[in-house]
């Protein structure tokens, strides 16, 4: 394995980081001020279209897209260091860049999955950032960490499917600019086959039926840079038959495709989180005094910091080689590695998160400082895109079944 960065690598990873210092990080303060005078707050402030305007002029737009066709053409292990410098200021980085979640994962499905005509009408409009998206997965009422359990209705009726059912959490539903779900329910919920009971079909926001019932909060935040996340209800909501995406039976195997790249693509964002928040804690202890001497010389914050290092560079070797797995043995085959990163990083940085806001005292959980803000959204991803405990379910059966 060779985890040195090409020249294309280099060359991208130098435009972003300008660009996060020219223009990212002095604009979060902007937008948050800007934000409070939006009729909508969910809506992108005036000076985050400035910065989509900027990335796309500088060729920092689509960049996780390895169909060259579509977006920037590189592989897993080529993104990883950019994805990472994003994390740095996920509320903004991502977005001006397109590419924020839920909607690069609607990209991927669409570009995989998509026939010409839902490629045409949907596609591009999402890479030209122009319009939103969100994935309607998640059930209030069962567990549906388990899929088979997903129990939204999605009913041919003639040439349309007809679908009902309640969604929360939805991410990005409650931009304004949302166009588009692509939800997934039951086609056949008595099949044999439990894998083969889901569809996805595309359904546009203004369809009759669909309803957004509330904003969901996540500790309190309304998670507005990434278009919030909404609780909709489908009430017979109907869509005509090429709405479907791919096949009726295969929304499994495309949920399962889309969830790969989603979950690496979390956690290389997380080691920006963590590195952001390394110099946060570096910063803090340099400059504040406690007891008669500078934070920086007490032995308690000295280990903090240390181990965060250690913690952060174990992380990146491990989040480096599931993409490098990725790229060369293909989502299935590196199938270990991607739930031994969506174990260890959140929690990781969750932990590195909670130190740097010790650090700061009252001020670390105040909307002065970014660290609350990180620590919601690092703490939600050990429960987003399968909880912990199922991916440590999956990769022990996988262990033990070597020794039977």
């Amino acid at each position: 394995m060779d985890f040195t960065f090409d020249a294309r690598t280099e060359e991208l990873r130098a435009a972003l980081l300008a660009f996060m210092d020219e223009h990212v990080h002095p604009a979060e303060r902007v937008a948050d001020e800007q934000r409070a005078a939006l009729d909508s707050p969910w809506a992108n402030p005036p000076v985050v279209e400035e910065l989509k305007a900027e990335a796309r002029r500088q060729g920092l737009w689509n960049l996780f897209l390895p169909d060259s066709a579509y977006g920037a053409g590189l592989t897993n292990l080529q993104y990883a260091p950019l994805a990472e410098i994003m994390g740095r200021s996920p509320q903004l980085a991502p977005t001006a860049t397109n590419c924020a979640a839920p909607d690069t994962g609607n990209m991927e499905v669409l570009t995989q999955f998509g026939d010409e005509q839902q490629q045409k009408q949907w596609l591009e409009p999402l890479l030209a950032g122009e319009i939103r998206s969100a994935f309607a997965m998640t059930e209030p009422d069962v567990a549906s960490s388990d899929a088979t359990n997903i129990t939204t209705r999605i009913e041919r009726d003639g040439d349309e499917y007809v679908i009902t059912g309640r969604k929360w959490y939805i991410s990005g539903a409650m931009h304004p600019d949302c166009r588009i779900f692509i939800v997934m329910g039951k086609t056949d919920p008595g099949g044999a086959d439990v894998r083969r009971q889901q569809s996805m079909v595309l359904v546009p926001r203004d369809t009759p039926g669909v309803t957004i019932t509330r904003a969901m909060r996540v500790f309190g935040y309304e998670d507005h840079y990434h278009g919030g996340h909404a609780e909709v209800v489908f009430d017979q909501a109907r869509v005509p038959v090429s709405h479907l995406i791919g096949e009726e039976g295969g929304g499994f195997a495309i949920a399962q495709a889309r969830l790969g790249p989603g979950r690496i693509h979390h956690c290389m964002r997380l080691i920006g989180m963590a590195e952001r928040a390394i110099e946060l804690m570096c910063r803090r202890a340099v400059s504040r005094d406690a007891f008669g001497k500078s934070l920086a010389q007490q032995g308690v914050v000295q280990n903090w910091i240390a181990d965060a290092r250690v913690a952060v560079e174990q992380l990146r070797l491990l989040v480096l080689k599931t993409a490098w797995m990725m790229d060369t043995v293909g989502n299935r085959g590196a199938h270990t590695e991607i739930q031994a990163i969506k174990i260890a990083t959140p929690r990781t940085v969750v932990g590195i998160l909670d130190r740097a806001i010790q650090l700061y005292g009252a001020g670390g959980v105040s909307q002065d400082h970014p660290l609350a803000e990180l620590y919601a959204a690092a703490r939600t991803l050990m429960i987003a895109d399968g909880p912990d405990e199922v991916h440590q379910r999956s990769l022990a059966r996988r262990e033990i079944k070597k020794y039977r």
